[in-house]
C-alpha cells in the first residue's frame, strides 16, 4: 500500500487509529505500571479485549483505507494496456479567425466528451491546478517527471477527466480544487494537445 496515494480523508483516518493504538501502547506500557506496579492483575481479560479491538481496528482501517490506493494503481496500470480510439476535431486557426470543428469520441461511455470546450480554459485550468510541476506536456511548456509524460501516454478526455476528478497513483483529486467546468476545460486541453506539438 502506498500511503501517499491515499485521499487526505483516507490518511487522517488512517492516522487516527494509528495513533489512537500507539497511544494506548506507551500509556499502558509506561503510564500505568509506574502507578500501580501490578498492572493488569485482575484486570488481565479487560486489558487483552482492549489489545484485540486496537489490534483488529488497525487491521480493518489498513483494509479499507488502503484499499483506494490498490484500486487508483490498478486503474492508473490498465489505463495504457487499454487505448480507446479517439478521433478528436481539429483546430484550424487562420489569421484572426479560429474554428474548431466537433469532436467524435468513439468510447463505450456516453456524454463524457466536452469536445466544445475552449482550450484556452483549458490551459488556465492547467496552470492552476499547477499541473506542470509533475507531468510533461510539451504543448503547456512543461516538463514534470513525477507524474507520466502526457504526450507519451496520450489519454483520452474521459481517462483525463476521471483522473482529474478522483486522483490516484500519487496525484491528489483536483474535484473541489477545479470547478466541474475547469475540470471537464483541462481534460479537452490534454486530450487534444497530447503528443502534437
Amino acid at each position: 500500500m502506498t500511503v501517499f496515494a491515499l485521499s487526505t480523508g483516507n490518511k487522517v483516518a488512517l492516522g487516527l487509529i494509528a495513533l489512537a493504538w500507539i497511544v494506548f501502547s506507551l500509556v499502558v506500557s509506561m503510564v500505568i505500571p509506574r502507578f500501580r506496579p501490578g498492572f493488569p492483575g485482575r484486570h488481565l481479560n479487560a486489558f487483552l479485549a482492549a489489545c484485540a479491538l486496537f489490534f483488529a481496528a488497525m487491521l480493518f482501517a489498513v483494509f479499507v483505507f488502503g484499499r483506494e490506493a490498490e484500486e487508483s494503481e490498478a486503474q492508473g496500470e490498465s489505463t495504457p494496456a487499454q487505448p480507446v480510439q479517439t478521433q478528436t476535431g481539429v483546430t484550424e486557426t487562420t489569421g484572426t479567425e479560429t474554428e474548431t470543428t466537433e469532436t467524435e469520441t468513439e468510447t463505450s461511455e456516453e456524454g463524457s466528451g466536452g469536445g466544445g470546450a475552449d482550450l484556452v480554459a483549458g490551459k488556465a485550468a492547467w496552470d492552476k491546478g499547477s499541473c506542470g510541476g509533475c507531468h510533461a506536456l510539451e504543448a503547456a511548456d512543461a516538463s514534470g517527471s513525477v507524474g507520466p509524460n502526457l504526450d507519451t501516454l496520450k489519454p483520452d478526455e474521459s481517462t483525463v477527466e476521471h483522473q482529474v476528478i478522483n486522483g490516484g497513483g500519487g496525484m491528489p483529486p483536483y474535484k473541489g480544487v477545479l470547478s466541474d467546468e475547469q475540470i471537464k476545460a483541462v481534460a479537452a486541453y490534454v486530450a487534444e494537445s497530447a503528443g502534437k506539438s
